[in-house]
């Protein structure tokens, strides 16, 4: 609805009800000048056909332009449609069958009991029923961003060569070369990457030291836009070489949350936290949709996977046992008794599976629910290494807050600003919350129907646009731990050790997060399945048979350092944790039983890798 030329509606309400004045209060935030809003005692000499009890009564809206007088539940709606993006309400009441008959039996029950639903007010909504706006929030969560992505891309620049460089385990190169052969020109849109142009070594550790500087500029405020849409191009660009060394849902979400992120940043050359403009409302919703998408999804996998240890609430009693990496916080948490441990798995579901709903609800309602959830990837962070992932989630929780949780001194250095329109923001967010609901319907085991949702899904897969979500559907009951050792006369071996994961028995499982070891990770998947699903597997153990320096610097150390070995074997471990006696006695964290070979023994031989029959080790 908008207001043509002439005199003002007038919203008429009672000035001694202080339920009314705080929510009038709230309406006038929305309307500002469009509706002149007063007290009926201030005028009922410009009414005097009216009855001052009639006014008690319910609020009143009198468009003067239609000559037309409107009440209770009514007289909200058509008043709020006078603000932009209000008008759905009153769109309901005038169309679907129903609603206004219910809405005005609700505004009557309110109008009855406003002294104990103005409590209630206060209850849930605390001192700031007013929205005191995101704009200092947003501010925060933008740096905290930048400094996430500047994790991201350092950690990343430690390992680039050798998980994906020319003498790497997976060379980039290669990748992009046989994209090309196979699909030719629409290569591209499969593996979008700007690494089409050059693949080389040093445009791969350049890209990283390259995204790292640019996400500096993101703290401090240079060009927030363009800074944001180079850091989510140039992270697709690595996530599209590195395949599965990048392909963790902590680098979907940091690709999601970035993308989404140009929906809130300031327009700017400089951002200014006393300047800037208000955040877009269309981005806070969906990055709080994210947040809800993230935990839900979570919960869901567990649920529909029928796994019994979720079922039956043990699944903690072995999680911090075999969780990729776990700290040394993990042993202690680990032999907590099993009746807490069971509470926990019922609190994490309450977590996971409730309080998300609450993101959307009134506003000390959505703060319980977000505290929840970062108290949640605190405990997290305290008893696991899952690289940034946590720090990120984190981050979506500040943006449930508000302006009103910062001292007031902040909020006064405020200057008033306009929020930006932007014709894009809303289509462009109903595309990606429809496409959203693909991945989150998943998770529940479904599948929407909507044939054009699901191929526009497809096509927008390979930008990791919307991602799905959800960590240990089913849970590791056992830790399986692949020993690699060398040889070079197939008699004497010698181990490799790995930086993080567990291989020595006495060694103190570290904390590396955020820092995510690539290589340590993906060997713990590698442990849990058949090495030929694990192509990547052979071409580390090439790497070690030619003694690759990139691909022998991602471990701690190299027992063959002046040649590389003949032979390569790896061995399935049965790792678990010691007990607190035999700890005390000997020192060691771990306990191991060896189960079965992962592999035959290898040999590099003829440019290739081939499997050592036992007889020529033992003629």
């Amino acid at each position: 609805m908008t207001q043509s030329s002439g005199a003002r509606p007038i919203l008429i309400f009672d000035g001694t009800c202080g339920f009314c004045r705080r929510w009038i209060e709230r309406w006038h935030a929305a309307l500002g000048d469009r509706v002149e809003i007063v007290p009926y005692q201030d005028i009922l000499d410009r009414f005097p056909n009216i009855p001052a009890g009639r006014f008690a009564e319910a609020v009143h809206l009198y468009e003067p332009q239609s000559d037309r007088w409107s009440r209770g539940a009514e007289a909200v709606f058509r008043s709020l449609a006078y603000a932009e993006g209000r008008g759905w309400a009153l769109a309901l009441y005038r169309n679907l069958p129903g609603f206004a008959a219910v809405s005005e039996w609700i505004y009557r029950r309110v109008a009855a009991h406003r002294s104990f639903l103005s409590r209630v007010t206060g209850w849930i909504w605390g001192a700031h029923l007013v929205p005191p706006g995101e704009r200092l929030t947003s501010w925060l969560f933008l740096r905290a961003l930048a400094l996430i992505y500047a994790v991201a891309f350092l950690s990343l620049a430690t390992q680039i060569f050798g998980l994906v460089g020319s003498q790497g385990i997976y060379p980039a190169q290669d990748f992009l070369r046989a994209v090309r052969d196979h699909y030719g020109s629409s290569g591209f849109l499969l593996a979008p990457s700007i690494f089409w142009i050059n693949a080389g070594d040093g445009m791969l550790l350049g890209t990283c030291f390259a995204g790292a500087a640019t996400a500096l500029a993101l703290l401090v405020g240079l060009m927030p836009l363009g800074c944001l849409a180079i850091l989510w191009c140039l992270y697709l660009s690595l996530a599209t070489v590195c395949r599965d060394f990048l392909w963790f849902q902590w680098d979907g979400l940091l690709l999601e949350t970035g993308f989404l992120a140009l929906f809130i940043a300031p327009r700017r050359l400089w951002s200014r936290v006393k300047s800037d403009p208000p955040p877009s409302r269309v981005g806070l919703w969906l990055l709080r949709w994210l947040l809800f998408r993230l935990m839900v999804a979570s919960a869901l996998v567990k649920i529909t996977s029928h796994d019994p240890a979720w079922r039956h609430l043990t699944a903690l009693r072995y999680h911090y046992e075999t969780q990729p990496l776990p700290p040394w916080t993990a042993w202690y948490a680990h032999h907590l008794p099993g009746e807490f441990q069971s509470f926990s798995a019922v609190l994490m579901f309450t977590i996971e599976g409730v309080a998300p709903f609450f993101l959307f609800g009134p506003r000390r309602v959505r703060f319980a629910a977000a505290t929840a959830i970062a108290g949640f990837q605190l405990l997290i962070l305290l008893t696991g290494n899952y690289g940034f992932f946590n720090w990120l989630t984190l981050a979506l929780c500040l943006l449930v807050f508000d302006d009103g949780v910062w001292p007031a001194t902040w909020r006064q250095a405020l200057r008033p600003g306009i929020r930006p329109r932007s014709r894009w923001l809303l289509p462009a967010g109903a595309v990606l919350f429809v496409l959203s609901l693909v991945p989150l319907s998943g998770s529940a085991g479904l599948h929407l129907p909507l044939k054009p949702v699901s191929s526009l899904s497809e096509f927008a897969a390979p930008f990791r646009l919307v991602n799905p979500y959800g960590l240990f559907a089913v849970m590791t009951t056992e830790r399986p731990e692949i020993i690699l050792e060398g040889s070079a006369d197939g008699q004497t071996w010698a181990p490799y050790e790995f930086r993080y994961k567990p291989g020595r028995l006495d060694r103190r499982p570290p904390f590396v997060a955020p820092h995510q070891p690539r290589l340590d990770w993906q060997l713990w998947f590698a442990a849990l399945e058949d090495p030929r699903s694990q192509p990547w597997f052979f071409s580390f153990c090439q790497g070690l048979l030619q003694n690759s320096p990139p691909v022998v610097a991602l471990l701690a150390t190299n027992p063959f350092p002046r040649s590389p070995p003949r032979y390569l074997r790896a061995t399935l471990y049965d790792y678990h944790f010691t007990d607190a006696a035999t700890r005390r006695t000997t020192g060691d964290w771990w306990r191991r039983t060896e189960t079965r070979p992962y592999l035959p023994v290898l040999a590099f031989e003829g440019g290739q890798l081939v499997a050592v029959a036992d007889s020529l080790l033992h003629p």
